[in-house]
């Protein structure tokens, strides 16, 4: 849970879209329903995301409003679940399969068809005994000024946070420029057309 440990770096996105009414029981529901769900032991290479608790990436529950709304404050952790074989290895015992299939079978070289579902037995049985490799990112939903921290700065990161974050709830994150720092919208119409004096026509005092 980096997002709560202290110094880090983040980015920030603004919030656009409107509170549903009784946005506290329907975030939770939507929260449930976009919950990481538990890898059976039959999953594939695929992967599989979804949120979880920030304190404990094992915990995918949001019934209790008390582990993951804070006042004003939603902390969640998107967690996302690979399953990844090691290809040098993986080669390497196709290649020895495929010279025993064609020892057994008298022939010099292993039909494609063959070939296939040699590997596709091999990765099945190999992806049953593997561990996903696991990444989780944090985030901090600001209700209250309409704002998220995203601890991550990776792009691809951010994008399938965002993506989530509107399929869960209907608002969407709008990343957040320097021009944002100004509360007045008139403020940062006006540095918009302001148009930068050239060293020619400025006015310097050189000393």
């Amino acid at each position: 849970m980096p997002i709560l440990s202290g110094a880090m770096s983040v980015r920030r996105f603004r919030v656009v879209g409107a509170l549903p009414e009784n946005w506290r029981d329907v975030f939770r529901e939507r929260l449930e329903e976009h919950a990481f769900k538990d890898n059976p032991i039959e999953v594939g290479k695929e992967e599989r995301e979804g949120w979880v608790q920030i304190h404990n990436l094992l915990e995918n529950s949001f019934e209790d409003f008390d582990k993951w709304l804070y006042n004003d404050l939603i902390l969640l952790s998107l967690r996302v679940d690979k399953k990844t074989l090691p290809a040098k290895l993986l080669k390497a015992t196709l290649e020895k399969e495929y010279a025993n299939w064609c020892e057994l079978n008298g022939r010099k070289r292993c039909p494609k068809d063959v070939r296939e579902e040699i590997k596709d037995r091999i990765e099945s049985q190999w992806l049953k005994r593997a561990l996903p490799r696991v990444a989780t990112t944090d985030l901090c939903l600001n209700l209250k000024d309409n704002y998220v921290i995203l601890h991550s700065l990776s792009d691809s990161a951010a994008d399938r946070v965002r993506k989530r974050f509107y399929a869960t709830f209907g608002l969407r994150m709008v990343p957040y420029g320097p021009l944002d720092a100004f509360p007045s919208a008139e403020t940062r119409q006006d540095l918009l057309d302001t148009v930068p004096a050239r060293l020619g026509e400025a006015d310097l005092e050189v000393r």
